[in-house]
């Protein structure tokens, strides 16, 4: 691909959602929103235009023999030894989730032009629904791990905002700060692990880190007693997102914004933010054995309590919550055995089930109803674990299991509980500190 037409679909696809986000926002802070037509008519073309150009840019990657490509928009700021460069990523990874990305965030805006027509959030909920677009084709297309890091953060921002949607109900608050102290506790993953990968390896970009071939054909720079460790950090950042054991408790508590933002967030693309994370730094995951070992593990083990947990859930969204994370959980399992173009495609094909269920959610009672009076009641499914175990291995399974197991306890008690605490105690010894301030300047 020529190097002018990946520089000019990068340009459109990052572009296209910032100017749409100003478009949208601008007029909102200044007291004067957009009507609800407007505002989905622009937010509407942003998202064609930017699907027609990731299109044009797979077009041209193909013609051109699938060669990757990194367009540079310069370096934001360079210390000695240290540089942060706006370079974006191009290869067929990138491509595929961008495109992916632009599909569903944009099926999901025109469901909820409808969806959240006369609502007071109406405005709000789709500059949030613009961030995160913008914050997940930053992510995926990032040339290094300090520009994904942007991305990420930005992700998980805008997925608190709109778990907090409806602010007025305390508890969805309460639900929102979980979600967010989990991300943020995690994310120290990410953030230590690119710094000593970029320490060990000399530079954090993709381009420079991994060797010459396609992905994930590539080879990592980097020895293998670094590498486990980088790829265990990276992992701990991926368990948040996707809510891998043992934080997976937050995520079927994050059902509290409206159905299209868990369809987005919760069923599509956020949640697989993490595999899209271990994917991208596949060639680390070959050199380093141990970390691919207990990428499996985890992910062996979330798989069966996220099964176990979503009998026992009494709604669809819940139930739909815990099949997500089971479902993540065996792409990690794929992913740590090598097989990473069957994870890429299993979470391609993931992304678009999830989607669909989770929009049909508010119908799926009515749909079990039909399907089982056409059934005429006889209708029975999931008696696989009944097969497996006997009533007196399920009984105390099934009782843990309306318990979560305890996780989400647990998750409380050492990590929200003692974070929230912290900063209330800082919050008052800050607005302390201001009056002291103050007074003396008085």
């Amino acid at each position: 691909m020529p190097l002018e037409l990946a520089a000019a679909c990068v340009f459109a696809v990052v572009g296209l959602p910032l100017a749409a986000l100003f478009g949208v926002g601008l007029p909102a802070l200044l007291g004067r929103p957009l009507s609800e037509p407007r505002t989905a008519k622009l937010v509407q073309w942003s998202f064609l235009l930017g699907l027609a150009a990731a299109l044009v840019a797979i077009f041209g990657y193909v013609r051109s023999g699938a060669e990757d490509i990194s367009v540079s928009w310069g370096t934001l700021f360079e210390i000695p030894g240290y540089s942060f460069d706006l370079a974006f990523y191009v290869d067929g990874l990138s491509l595929t989730m961008l495109t992916l990305s632009i599909a569903i965030t944009g099926l999901i805006g025109r469901f909820s032009v409808t969806y959240l027509h006369r609502e007071p959030g109406f405005t709000r909920f789709f500059v949030l629904l613009l961030v995160f677009s913008l914050a997940m084709r930053i992510l995926v297309m990032a040339g290094s791990l300090d520009f994904l890091f942007f991305g990420w953060e930005l992700v998980g921002l805008s997925s608190t905002l709109l778990i907090a949607f409806f602010h007025e109900r305390k508890e969805t608050v309460r639900r929102a700060l979980a979600a967010y102290v989990t991300y943020r506790s995690c994310d120290l993953g990410l953030l230590f692990g690119a710094a000593w990968l970029a320490h060990s390896a000399g530079d954090s970009s993709f381009a420079k880190m991994f060797g010459p071939g396609r992905w994930p054909f590539t080879l990592a720079g980097v020895d293998a007693g670094p590498a486990t460790a980088v790829a265990l950090l990276l992992f701990v950042a991926a368990c948040g997102k996707s809510a891998q054991f043992p934080v997976s408790g937050w995520l079927p508590r994050a059902m509290e914004g409206p159905t299209p933002s868990s369809a987005l967030f919760y069923g599509a693309l956020s949640v697989h933010a993490g595999v899209y994370l271990m994917l991208r730094v596949a060639p680390l995951l070959d050199a380093a054995p141990f970390a691919r070992a207990v990428i499996g593990a985890i992910g062996a083990l979330t798989a069966i309590h996220a099964t176990f947990a979503g009998r026992t859930q009494t709604d669809a969204k819940n139930s739909l919550a815990y099949a997500t994370i089971t479902q993540v959980g065996v792409i990690f399992v794929e992913i740590s055995l090598g097989l990473y173009t069957i994870a890429l495609f299993h979470m391609v094909g993931h992304v678009v089930l999830r989607t669909l269920q989770f929009l049909r959610a508010p119908n799926a009672i009515e749909d079990a109803r039909v399907r089982r009076n056409l059934a005429k009641g006889s209708m029975t499914t999931g008696d696989h674990l009944e097969i497996l175990f006997p009533m007196p291995v399920r009984a105390p399974l099934y009782a843990w299991s309306l318990e979560r197991f305890h996780l989400d306890t647990l998750l409380s008690r050492f990590v929200l509980d003692p974070t929230l605490t912290l900063s209330r105690k800082l919050g008052r010894f800050e607005n302390a500190l201001e009056k002291l301030i103050r007074g003396r300047i008085e």
